[in-house]
């Protein structure tokens, strides 16, 4: 009534097998609610609006057990065990006698007795899985479905009726009416009534009749939806005239109501009487009103209004709703954004942040008697806003760097080169934009650590282009290649069992291998050319020196002679001004002819220098 959770009940091993379906055990001989299974929104609606006696709940498990929980005694029953090895798919009470019908993804039906929990009798129900049952009216047969739907005697477990089904495994099977619209016949149970199944990813939901002879398989009508049913309730129809009322729930939020006399056979799809939708009214602050999922519907005991489920699936709000269906579309104004946000507003206030006085001692996990000075955190919050006082000014970012003990220096700057950190982003912005700015100014790195640590940091995906980058750059200027057969290396050395990997290595690196190819078949004649080039170059600087060495030897720089006149003495001097170096050799052939004399003009050249013969001949 007020949309509460009222009962919740996780079972101990939820995370290896997870509840697949349900079913509510029949009050008292009571039939139980014929729903459909997964839905588990619905049930909360149910157990609000039906007696009080609904007690026992059948869960199916995904790992096949099916366990019988007490919602009265909020604990588990029992447990149905060795009937299913795979996921349980739908389970289903009899009403009268305490049978309890399961079928799985094993393909096999089994029939419980619910008391001794031990497995009556199991049977093959489909070549695949079957994915619904449905128990007919009078108890005595079982419809089950896989994608193919059959009818079964459950006296002697035999097929009585086979039906096409649908295209996709059926989610939903039920009865829709209780006894046969033609009263002529005396009534058998079974023949003439009509019965409704959905499937999923199937926008259409067949009705089909159970004749007495085994001609027509086929549907004799069907109701168009937007989207999969996902939730189908509908009102029996009991008397001839009486109108079978379908409420359906598509996977987009949408309820579409149906109202028609079942009374053979229809040719086109029939189109719902009525659509309804629910918003948001979108008036403050956000214009746009926003869809509201309606989750499941559900007709009341008087057949005219619904209980519609709707909003968030952890939070459903259930909300008795009657309707005017004269109008084909309805769309329902709720606001429940404002609900949802109030509640976690709630839940944030609780926190509690707790207050720490600066006097405070604050002690540290560690060494007892730990001397270091603890800041509390209530003095960093005053720092805090001692910054953003409105008067001061703000502090630089150089300032506040050389406050954390940061190198300057060591901060990238915007202009300068990137650190090595960042080489491999570069590299990779490089080939993916095929700058070749970038590509520049980082392959033609020669540190080989840093060329090593940006291959190690690139990602996998961009390896391929960079060989791509490397082979192009390769049949370039001899001293680009040089460098880049160091990236080369690095590439192949660290990334060898990724390239190994790749399918189709061989085209990939084809032009690179040829390029090696090549440049090894040329090696040896330029080893020998080398070679040829190095003794060449060894003689001619060899000779060149033997010849300097004769010549020093053959000339002299000094030579000392006794005798010498004024006059030649004052010529040699006149000359000794004008000379260069250039004239270095006819100074020493005149010297050869010089006096004694001669000897005071060579000091007057070598800048009087006043030394002894000996240390003269020394210095040369």
């Amino acid at each position: 009534a007020n949309s509460r959770l009222q009962h919740e009940y996780v079972p101990s091993a939820h995370l290896s097998a997870a509840c697949t379906c349900l079913a509510w055990a029949p009050p008292g001989g009571r039939p139980p609610p014929s729903k459909d299974g997964p839905q588990r929104k619905k049930r909360k609606s149910e157990v609000a609006e039906v007696d009080k006696q609904l007690d026992i709940l059948a869960i199916g498990t995904a790992v096949g057990s099916i366990l019988l929980y007490s919602t009265v005694k909020g604990e588990l029953q029992s447990k149905l065990d060795g009937g299913h090895d795979n996921r349980v798919n739908c389970v289903r009470w009899h009403q009268d006698n305490c049978c309890l019908y399961s079928c799985s993804e094993d393909k096999h039906i089994v029939e419980w007795n619910a008391q001794t929990c031990k497995v009556k009798c199991k049977w093959k129900g489909d070549n695949s899985s079957v994915t619904s049952l449905c128990i007919s009216p009078d108890g005595k047969m079982l419809l089950s479905a896989g994608r193919t739907i059959k009818l079964w005697d459950l006296e002697t477990k035999e097929v009585y009726r086979h039906f096409t089904g649908h295209a996709t495994s059926v989610s939903s099977l039920m009865f829709t009416t209780v006894k046969p619209m033609n009263e002529n016949k005396p009534f058998d149970g079974i023949t003439g009534l009509y019965f409704l199944s959905g499937a999923i990813h199937d926008r259409l939901l067949s009705v089909w009749y159970i004749r007495s002879d085994r001609k027509e398989k086929n549907a004799v009508m069907s109701f168009t939806v937007t989207d999969e049913p996902t939730f189908i309730d509908l009102t029996v129809s009991e008397v001839k005239e009486e109108p079978v009322k379908l409420a359906v729930v598509c996977r987009d939020g949408q309820l579409h109501l149906f109202e028609h006399i079942l009374n053979g056979y229809c040719k086109k799809p029939l189109t719902s009487n009525c659509t309804i939708q629910i918003a948001t009214p979108g008036n403050d602050g956000d214009s746009t009103p926003k869809p509201v999922p309606i989750l499941a519907a559900a007709f009341c005991t008087d057949k005219q209004s619904l209980v519609l489920v709707y909003g968030n699936t952890l939070q459903p709000i259930i909300e008795k709703v009657s309707l005017n269906t004269t109008e084909s579309h309805v769309c329902l104004i709720r606001d429940i954004q404002k609900v949802l946000s109030l509640k976690t507003d709630v839940a944030l206030t609780k926190v509690k942040t707790p207050v720490v006085n600066s006097d405070t001692k604050v002690l540290v996990p560690g060494i007892p008697g730990h001397s270091t000075a603890v800041k509390t955190p209530s003095s960093g919050k005053e720092k805090k806003k001692n910054k953003r006082k409105p008067g001061e000014t703000e502090e630089s970012i150089e300032e506040r760097l050389e406050a954390l003990d940061i190198d300057v220096s060591k901060v990238k700057t915007p202009g300068g080169l990137p650190q090595t950190d960042s080489f491999a982003v570069l590299l990779v912005q490089g080939l993916e934009s095929n700058d070749a700015e970038i590509l520049n100014r980082v392959l033609n790195t020669r540190k080989e650590n840093v060329i090593k640590n940006t291959v190690a940091r690139m990602p996998i995906h961009a390896v391929i282009p960079l060989l791509h980058e490397l082979t192009k750059r390769l049949q370039g200027n001899p001293y680009s290649a040089s460098l880049m057969v160091r990236w080369l290396k690095s590439v192949f050395t660290l990334h060898a069992s990724y390239l190994s990997t790749l399918p189709d290595l061989i085209p990939q690196l084809g032009m690179l291998y040829q390029l090696m190819e090549s440049r090894v078949k040329t090696l040896q004649k330029l080893s020998r050319l080398h070679g040829r080039l190095f003794i060449l170059v060894t003689q001619v600087a060899a000779s060149e020196t033997v010849q300097d060495v004769t010549e020093v030897n053959q000339t002299a720089k000094l030579v000392y002679e006794d005798e010498s006149s004024e006059e030649e003495g004052s010529d040699d001097e006149m000359i000794a001004d004008k000379d260069s170096d250039e004239n270095w050799d006819e100074d020493e052939e005149k010297e050869e002819q010089s006096d004694e004399q001669d000897m005071t003009v060579e000091k007057e050249i070598n800048g009087d220098s006043d030394l002894e013969p000996e240390n003269e001949s020394e210095e040369e």
